[in-house]
Protein backbone atom coordinates (compact mmCIF):
# COMPACT_ATOMS: atom_id res chain seq x y z
CA UNK A 1 0.00 0.00 0.00
CA UNK A 2 1.19 3.67 -0.83
CA UNK A 3 2.99 5.18 2.21
CA UNK A 4 1.42 8.47 0.96
CA UNK A 5 -2.49 7.30 1.41
CA UNK A 6 -1.21 6.50 5.18
CA UNK A 7 0.49 9.91 5.72
CA UNK A 8 -2.53 11.53 4.49
CA UNK A 9 -4.59 9.58 6.76
CA UNK A 10 -2.55 9.58 10.06
CA UNK A 11 -3.78 12.94 11.53
CA UNK A 12 -7.90 10.92 11.75
CA UNK A 13 -6.72 7.38 12.25
CA UNK A 14 -7.06 7.66 15.73
CA UNK A 15 -10.65 9.24 15.57
CA UNK A 16 -11.46 6.61 13.31
CA UNK A 17 -11.50 4.17 15.49
CA UNK A 18 -13.71 5.20 17.95
CA UNK A 19 -16.57 3.23 16.83
CA UNK A 20 -14.62 0.11 18.21
CA UNK A 21 -13.26 1.62 21.58
CA UNK A 22 -14.50 -0.94 23.72
CA UNK A 23 -13.26 -4.26 21.64
CA UNK A 24 -10.10 -2.01 21.33
CA UNK A 25 -9.87 -1.25 25.00
CA UNK A 26 -10.10 -5.47 26.17
CA UNK A 27 -7.01 -6.36 23.51
CA UNK A 28 -4.84 -3.37 24.75
CA UNK A 29 -5.45 -5.07 28.37
CA UNK A 30 -5.38 -8.82 27.13
CA UNK A 31 -2.19 -7.52 25.35
CA UNK A 32 -0.96 -5.31 28.28
CA UNK A 33 -1.22 -8.98 30.51
CA UNK A 34 0.81 -10.64 28.14
CA UNK A 35 3.87 -8.11 27.57
CA UNK A 36 4.16 -7.48 31.49
CA UNK A 37 7.92 -7.08 31.78
CA UNK A 38 8.72 -7.63 28.41
CA UNK A 39 10.88 -6.24 25.59
CA UNK A 40 8.24 -5.66 22.99
CA UNK A 41 8.07 -4.92 19.74
CA UNK A 42 4.78 -3.25 17.62
CA UNK A 43 4.92 -3.15 13.67
CA UNK A 44 2.50 -1.25 12.21
CA UNK A 45 2.12 0.70 15.57
CA UNK A 46 -0.16 3.39 13.51
CA UNK A 47 -1.07 6.90 15.76
CA UNK A 48 0.77 5.08 18.72
CA UNK A 49 -2.76 4.21 21.24
CA UNK A 50 -1.39 0.93 21.33
CA UNK A 51 1.78 1.15 22.46
CA UNK A 52 1.02 4.03 24.42
CA UNK A 53 -1.40 2.06 26.48
CA UNK A 54 0.87 -0.99 26.81
CA UNK A 55 3.64 0.52 27.65
CA UNK A 56 3.64 0.78 31.44
CA UNK A 57 3.21 -2.81 32.02
CA UNK A 58 6.06 -3.65 29.49
CA UNK A 59 9.94 -3.58 30.22
CA UNK A 60 10.42 -1.84 26.93
CA UNK A 61 8.49 -0.88 23.74
CA UNK A 62 10.00 -0.11 20.24
CA UNK A 63 6.94 0.56 18.15
CA UNK A 64 7.43 1.51 14.57
CA UNK A 65 5.40 2.34 11.23
CA UNK A 66 6.64 2.28 8.03
CA UNK A 67 3.99 5.97 7.30
CA UNK A 68 6.49 8.34 8.56
CA UNK A 69 2.73 10.74 9.21
CA UNK A 70 1.73 7.91 11.38
CA UNK A 71 4.98 7.76 13.67
CA UNK A 72 4.82 11.67 13.59
CA UNK A 73 1.21 11.30 15.31
CA UNK A 74 2.46 8.98 17.67
CA UNK A 75 5.34 11.07 18.74
CA UNK A 76 2.75 13.91 20.19
CA UNK A 77 1.19 13.74 23.76
CA UNK A 78 2.58 11.98 26.52
CA UNK A 79 5.16 9.16 26.08
CA UNK A 80 6.48 6.78 28.68
CA UNK A 81 10.24 6.88 29.08
CA UNK A 82 10.18 3.45 27.98
CA UNK A 83 8.78 3.71 24.74
CA UNK A 84 9.93 5.16 21.55
CA UNK A 85 8.64 5.43 17.90
CA UNK A 86 10.35 5.11 14.95
CA UNK A 87 9.60 4.35 11.13
CA UNK A 88 10.64 0.46 9.98
CA UNK A 89 9.16 -1.40 7.20
CA UNK A 90 8.08 -4.87 8.88
CA UNK A 91 9.67 -6.53 6.26
CA UNK A 92 13.24 -5.84 6.60
CA UNK A 93 13.37 -4.80 10.62
CA UNK A 94 16.55 -2.88 11.17
CA UNK A 95 16.73 -5.16 14.58
CA UNK A 96 19.05 -8.10 14.93
CA UNK A 97 18.09 -11.48 15.68
CA UNK A 98 16.43 -12.77 19.19
CA UNK A 99 15.93 -8.69 20.30
CA UNK A 100 12.55 -8.86 21.69
CA UNK A 101 9.94 -11.03 23.84
CA UNK A 102 7.08 -10.03 22.21
CA UNK A 103 5.97 -8.68 19.03
CA UNK A 104 2.90 -7.18 17.95
CA UNK A 105 1.45 -6.40 14.58
CA UNK A 106 -2.45 -5.11 14.91
CA UNK A 107 -4.62 -5.15 11.86
CA UNK A 108 -1.89 -5.03 9.15
CA UNK A 109 -1.32 -8.46 7.76
CA UNK A 110 -4.35 -8.42 5.62
CA UNK A 111 -3.17 -5.38 4.18
CA UNK A 112 0.56 -6.41 3.57
CA UNK A 113 1.01 -7.72 -0.48
CA UNK A 114 3.42 -10.16 1.12
CA UNK A 115 2.64 -10.98 4.68
CA UNK A 116 4.95 -13.95 4.94
CA UNK A 117 7.88 -11.56 4.53
CA UNK A 118 6.39 -9.71 7.91
CA UNK A 119 5.99 -12.97 9.44
CA UNK A 120 9.81 -14.15 8.57
CA UNK A 121 11.15 -10.90 10.41
CA UNK A 122 8.92 -11.60 13.62
CA UNK A 123 10.41 -15.17 13.59
CA UNK A 124 13.80 -13.73 13.20
CA UNK A 125 13.79 -11.07 15.70
CA UNK A 126 11.60 -12.66 18.66
CA UNK A 127 13.22 -14.42 20.93
CA UNK A 128 12.91 -18.69 21.87
CA UNK A 129 9.45 -19.18 23.08
CA UNK A 130 8.28 -15.64 22.65
CA UNK A 131 5.14 -14.18 21.48
CA UNK A 132 3.31 -13.30 18.42
CA UNK A 133 0.06 -11.44 19.34
CA UNK A 134 -1.82 -10.63 15.90
CA UNK A 135 -5.17 -9.50 16.36
CA UNK A 136 -6.34 -8.87 12.22
CA UNK A 137 -9.56 -7.83 11.13
CA UNK A 138 -11.29 -10.07 9.86
CA UNK A 139 -14.40 -11.33 7.41
CA UNK A 140 -17.88 -12.47 9.36
CA UNK A 141 -18.45 -14.47 6.38
CA UNK A 142 -16.09 -16.50 3.67
CA UNK A 143 -14.75 -14.88 0.42
CA UNK A 144 -17.22 -11.96 -0.57
CA UNK A 145 -18.29 -10.74 2.93
CA UNK A 146 -16.95 -6.87 3.28
CA UNK A 147 -18.47 -4.61 5.73
CA UNK A 148 -19.31 -1.06 5.04
CA UNK A 149 -16.65 0.12 6.88
CA UNK A 150 -14.56 -1.77 4.62
CA UNK A 151 -16.14 -0.22 1.68
CA UNK A 152 -15.58 3.40 3.34
CA UNK A 153 -11.97 2.46 3.53
CA UNK A 154 -11.50 0.83 0.00
CA UNK A 155 -12.77 4.73 -0.86
CA UNK A 156 -9.96 6.12 1.01
CA UNK A 157 -7.55 4.10 -0.50
CA UNK A 158 -6.97 1.31 2.50
CA UNK A 159 -7.57 -1.94 0.92
CA UNK A 160 -7.08 -5.18 2.19
CA UNK A 161 -5.39 -7.53 0.37
CA UNK A 162 -6.55 -10.59 1.78
CA UNK A 163 -10.15 -11.28 3.42
CA UNK A 164 -9.48 -14.47 5.82
CA UNK A 165 -12.70 -15.58 8.58
CA UNK A 166 -10.90 -16.16 11.99
CA UNK A 167 -10.94 -19.69 11.20
CA UNK A 168 -8.91 -19.03 7.88
CA UNK A 169 -6.73 -16.52 9.99
CA UNK A 170 -5.68 -19.06 12.11
CA UNK A 171 -5.19 -21.75 9.84
CA UNK A 172 -2.95 -18.79 7.82
CA UNK A 173 -0.83 -18.37 10.80
CA UNK A 174 -0.71 -22.25 11.76
CA UNK A 175 0.60 -23.02 7.96
CA UNK A 176 3.43 -20.55 8.60
CA UNK A 177 4.92 -22.96 11.73
CA UNK A 178 2.83 -20.46 14.39
CA UNK A 179 1.39 -22.46 17.00
CA UNK A 180 -1.97 -20.49 18.14
CA UNK A 181 -2.43 -20.52 21.87
CA UNK A 182 -5.00 -18.03 22.41
CA UNK A 183 -7.60 -16.74 19.81
CA UNK A 184 -11.33 -14.77 20.38
CA UNK A 185 -12.98 -12.85 18.15
CA UNK A 186 -14.62 -9.39 18.87
CA UNK A 187 -17.26 -7.85 17.30
CA UNK A 188 -16.66 -4.56 15.90
CA UNK A 189 -17.53 -2.29 12.80
CA UNK A 190 -15.26 -5.19 11.25
CA UNK A 191 -14.68 -8.56 13.49
CA UNK A 192 -11.20 -8.46 15.26
CA UNK A 193 -9.68 -11.92 15.61
CA UNK A 194 -7.53 -11.64 18.85
CA UNK A 195 -4.89 -14.15 18.85
CA UNK A 196 -1.61 -15.01 20.12
CA UNK A 197 1.37 -17.79 18.72
CA UNK A 198 4.54 -19.33 19.76
CA UNK A 199 7.27 -20.12 16.88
Amino acid sequence: MNKSTWDRFAPFYARSMRADREANLDIAQRIAQRVTGKDVLELACGPGQLAKAIAPCAHSVVATDYSDGMVRVANQGDIPENLSFAVADATDLPYEDGSFDAVIIANALHIMPEPDEALSEIRRVVRKGGLLIAPNFVSRESASGRSAWIRVLGLLGVRPTHHWTAEEYRRFLEERGWTVEESRVYSARVAICYTVCRP
